[in-house]
């Protein structure tokens, strides 16, 4: 593995986590009449902190397309999993809660996890598939499944709608990773006009906003520990789908690293949940009141 690859993916984490925390921390005051609606957006953008941020946000992000144009999907993914590590660390300093034996089993959980995928998996690039109709599939059912998912989320509201609108929005950034990572292979290759004439960089942007929106309706609903492991837990998982599927990333098929790597993922999965859970994680607003209106904070 590549030592700056580690390093990028790792620090795209790092911002992914403590803008995911600033954004709750603002989201969670927004009113319900906003749920679901792009207008959400805009009364957000009136407090520092979330834009604050969302700058952490897009600057992870654009360090995670860097790491994705230098190593695999199936590489990269799992280490910006490791998101939450630091969106916890930000939370205890908030609430001062200790990390405990679930803090320390989760976080046991997710690094061996990783580390168990990757040595297992020794993900590598290959030659990416060539039928259209492959990579429609796998990305129909990506977005499908993200769709239906926030059909449930609009009738349950504020019972499992967070989760279910979190998994959706991980769905969808997990195939807006495996499309950067397109997109950059067209730049190298063609330069910018490849890029600008290609539909994926549009879609990448289109996935982008509307997982935005997902996101952020699901901390203004919910507590952070609610929403952040379903969203930390779907997007690794659905970029390493299209990165086996269609991207040509190839990992090691034998018995026993296919149990290893499937022993890793699980282990991802059960240590997302548990840090995701753990008491530090900064609990929403009370929705039994009156929504207040947002203010400048």
């Amino acid at each position: 593995m590549s030592v700056l690859v580690l390093i990028l993916a790792v620090s795209a984490a790092c911002c992914l986590g403590f803008g995911f925390v600033l954004q709750q921390n603002a989201a969670r005051q927004a009113p319900l009449s906003d749920f679901l609606s792009p207008r959400l957006l805009l009364d957000l953008m009136k407090v520092p902190r979330w834009l604050g941020g969302i700058g952490l946000m897009v600057v992870g992000m654009v360090l995670g397309a860097i790491a994705l144009g230098q190593g695999e999907i199936s590489l990269v993914e799992p280490l910006l999993a490791t998101n939450l590590l630091f969106a916890l660390a930000l939370s205890r300093k908030q609430t001062k809660q200790p990390l405990g034996r679930q803090g320390w089993a989760g976080l046991a959980l997710l690094a061996g996890g990783v580390t168990a995928f990757i040595v297992a998996g020794e993900p590598r690039g290959g030659a990416a598939v060539t039928d259209p109709f492959r990579h429609w599939l796998i990305i129909g059912v990506m977005i499908g499944l993200a769709l239906l998912l926030t059909t449930y989320a609009k009738r349950s509201r504020l019972s499992s709608g967070p989760v279910l609108l979190s998994l959706a929005a991980g769905l969808l950034y997990g195939v807006q990773d495996a499309l950067t990572r397109v997109s950059g292979q067209r730049f190298s290759a063609g330069g910018l006009a490849d890029v600008l004439t290609s539909w994926q960089p549009y879609a990448v942007l289109a996935l982008g906003i509307t997982g935005l929106v997902l996101v952020q309706s699901a901390f203004e609903t919910a507590p952070l520990r609610m929403s952040l492991p379903a969203l930390t837990a779907a997007q690794p998982l659905a970029g390493i789908v299209c990165g086996v599927g269609f991207l040509g990333d190839r990992l090691r098929t034998d018995t026993g690293a296919l149990t290893w790597e499937a022993v890793g993922l699980a282990a991802i999965v059960a240590g997302i949940v548990l840090l995701g859970l753990h008491p530090a994680m900064p609990y929403g607003a009370d929705r039994s009141e009156p929504a207040r209106n947002l203010q400048p904070r």
